[in-house]
């Protein structure tokens, strides 16, 4: 089997190439990044890496990528900003024509990554169908992608796995989060470190079982959607 990966160079999609790397597939890596700039290990793995700046226009991405069975979506630019207006005005469009233009030529299985932001600030425990309240411009616009793309099974025949990622900490996320801060604060000997009261509870999981997941999920066959 052909996987391709978008956004392979980010901090989630370099662990999913990694655990893509245990089975017997074709694994195409694709990032924005020029593949002298990437240094990943995988890129020794028999791993093809394609350049791809998925903004931009091209009659058959399908084609380009040479016709993967599967696509595990990852990439999205601008985080992790999520109040930034370039979500809705520029990612929501691209993201939606990229993915159409992928089930119009020819793919047939399709994974996509969401946020838990989707549901915004509900408390208590979350379903995969619960109603979506998002109240920034990221996760309202992977909820608007979502619909979009629901939509589009209509006209279309592709099967559609949309995975809802929570917190997650491990080597290479970004130094704004708040585990790297407080991981750079420990490291710099401070006594205080600003954070909330401790009234909001969270979960967190180590990257690399967050790539397990998608992975798992991906490959499974039983259920789709949410």
């Amino acid at each position: 089997m052909k996987v391709l990966v978008t956004g392979s160079t980010g901090f989630i999609g370099n662990y999913v190439v990694g655990e893509l790397l245990k089975y017997d597939f074709d694994i195409i890596a694709s990032g924005i990044e020029l593949k002298k700039e990437v240094r990943y290990k995988w890129l020794k793995n028999k791993v093809t890496y394609i350049q791809a700046d998925l903004n931009e226009s091209r009659e058959d991405w399908f084609s380009f990528f040479g016709k993967p069975d599967m696509l595990i979506h990852l990439s999205w630019q601008g985080l992790p900003n999520y109040k930034e207006l370039v979500h809705l005005e520029r990612n929501l469009p691209n993201n939606y024509l990229f993915l159409k233009n992928m089930v119009e030529n020819g793919l047939k299985k399709m994974v996509v990554i969401g946020t838990c932001l989707e549901y915004g600030k509900q408390g208590g425990a979350l379903k995969e169908d619960l109603e979506t309240k998002p109240d920034n411009p990221y996760a309202q616009a992977k909820d608007a992608l979502r619909k979009q793309m629901e939509e589009l099974q209509k006209q279309v025949d592709f099967n559609l796995k949309w995975i809802r990622l929570f917190y997650m900490y491990g080597k290479g996320q970004s130094p704004n989060s708040i585990l790297s801060q407080l991981e750079a604060a420990l490291e710099n000997g401070d006594k205080v470190f600003n954070m909330s009261g401790g009234e909001q509870l969270r979960d967190y999981l180590p990257v690399e079982k967050v790539a397990e997941y998608i992975v798992k999920i991906s490959l499974q066959s039983k259920v789709s959607g949410v």
